[in-house]
């Protein structure tokens, strides 16, 4: 029986980590069939997107960055983020990747053919079809922009973080600030110099720790690249040091003690008024949210021209914002520091599987996977930081490290069996999240005491890996055939 060959064989979406990490294993294979298609003009993903002033990644360089392309050239420990996007633009060149992407490719449906066995795309830039699809756009690739009664009226600028206005002067401008998550603790600082006024609008305080970034120096630079295994022992006792955090965060919470003392004093020396000092004072169990490092945050807060307002915004009206506790502020600008869709991913609306449904039907508003990686009901489908990958404490690279491997194990098991298609089992998939939820009760992520985006809608943790990240590599180090139905070859 013959079948319609696919336009190639695999389908990557996205240019980030995931996607150019998969991209470069697919090519060192000797699998040189397949195309990124990235919506935008230029690859990065989100180190391309997010360019606010003070963007830094809040994980060290050397831990950051893949393990099979690490760069001893980093200048800081705590890289920022021209840098990163510059790592991967070298990456991605030294690979021979650039002939692979399809830019300006915003892929708007994917849907699987159960008779061709294979998946149509449709994108900003044509039709496309695909024997696998990975899903590469990551956690942080879509902005979430709160619903603010009359924020559509607001007669100045508003702009998202992750969008941020770089033709737009801040200097002599009243600025408001929604959100005070990772984003916000390094933008402030940088433009609270310049603007005439800032009211920062905190629905929860953070816990911030001490920033450790330093520059790397010339020897130690030296040192990487001269003697073999010097950084990656350096990378190692990194990854040590993260995860021994794990014990506290998933086991024992007491343990993080210390931490929530190191965290008291910062803001005691920092913050010297009682009253701002009780309003940046978490309430909940450190880890609960993201932990945030700063060694400026606290100061810029303290300046004459910062207000704190320790309450949502309600309304927005043509030339002023209003709180929840009654006040009302004039501002020219306001900028949202308010997340991503996480655990609502869009990308979810736009990939139909076998059954018809979407994924996010599927989801039914708690994203699940097994192994983060492949999903029931939707054959040959990848996705690359999925549900229940993300982290608290290190880096995410090392996760999407794991999950390339499992999938290029599973590519070669596919053709050199011949499969058509490979599709998780509905019992396999439900007990993996059956078993992670367990993991994750008593958790600081799930018990903590605070309301965190790794929460979904329905309150269960879908973001969070509950353990250590080598057990989730031991877990990605064997594709079971056994725990998939296989489609053959007819």
């Amino acid at each position: 029986m013959t079948h319609t060959k696919p336009d190639t064989r695999i389908a990557i979406v996205g240019s980030g980590f995931s996607g150019l990490g998969l991209a470069i294993r697919l090519k060192q294979a000797g699998m040189h069939d397949f195309v990124i298609l990235e919506r935008a003009e230029d690859l990065g993903g989100t180190w391309r997107d997010n360019s606010y002033p003070g963007c830094r990644c809040d994980v060290p360089s050397h831990l950051y960055s893949f393990s099979f392309a690490m760069n001893p050239d980093w200048s800081e420990t705590y890289s920022p983020q021209p840098e990163i996007w510059e790592y991967l633009r070298r990456v991605s060149a030294e690979h021979g990747l650039e002939r692979h992407i399809r830019y300006g490719h915003d892929v708007q449906a994917s849907q699987w053919d159960d008779d061709a066995q294979m998946w149509r795309l449709k994108s900003s830039g044509g039709e496309l079809t695909a024997q696998f699809v990975a899903l590469g756009a990551g956690a942080l690739a879509d902005p979430r922009i709160p619903d603010l009664p009359g924020l559509d009226d607001f007669q100045g600028e508003v702009f998202h973080s992750a969008s941020w206005n770089h033709d737009y002067d801040l200097r002599g401008k009243r600025v408001a600030v929604v959100g005070t998550g990772a984003s916000a603790v390094q933008f402030i600082p940088e433009i609270q110099p310049d603007v005439e006024r800032l009211v920062l609008f905190q629905r929860t305080p953070s816990w911030v720790l001490p920033h450790t970034n330093r520059g790397i120096t010339r020897a130690e630079k030296w040192l990487y690249r001269t003697i073999p295994g010097a950084q990656r022992l350096s990378r190692l006792g990194i990854y040590l040091g993260r995860e021994l955090m794990v014990f506290g965060l998933a086991y024992r919470p007491g343990l993080l003690k210390p931490l929530e003392v190191l965290s008291r004093a910062h803001l005691n020396r920092q913050v010297r008024d009682p009253k701002l000092r009780a309003k940046l004072t978490p309430n909940f169990r450190l880890g609960c949210k993201r932990i945030l490092l700063s060694n400026d945050y606290y100061l810029a807060l303290t300046r004459p021209n910062v207000d704190v307002v320790p309450a949502a915004i309600t309304a927005v009206k043509p030339r002023s914002v209003v709180g929840a506790d009654g006040s009302e502020h004039e501002v020219d600008a306001i900028i949202l520091g308010t997340g991503f869709h996480v655990t609502d991913p869009p990308y979810a609306e736009h990939i139909q599987g076998r059954d018809g449904r979407t994924l996010a039907e599927a989801f039914a508003g708690s994203p699940r996977a097994y192994l983060g990686t492949t999903s029931a009901n939707f054959p040959n489908a990848f996705t690359l930081l999925g549900p229940n990958t993300g982290l608290g404490h290190t880096s995410v690279v090392y996760m999407i490290e794991g999950q390339i491997n499992y999938v290029m194990r599973c590519l070669r098991e596919a053709w050199r069996h011949g499969w058509r298609a490979v599709e998780v089992r509905p019992s396999v998939e439900r007990a993996y999240n059956d078993e992670l939820q367990r993991k994750l009760l008593g958790t600081v992520w799930n018990s903590g005491g605070c309301a965190s985006w790794y929460l979904d809608g329905n309150g269960r943790n879908s973001t969070i890996w509950p353990r250590f990240t080598w057990q989730f590599r031991l877990r990605t180090r064997s594709f079971r055939p056994s725990e998939y139905a296989v489609t053959p070859e007819r």
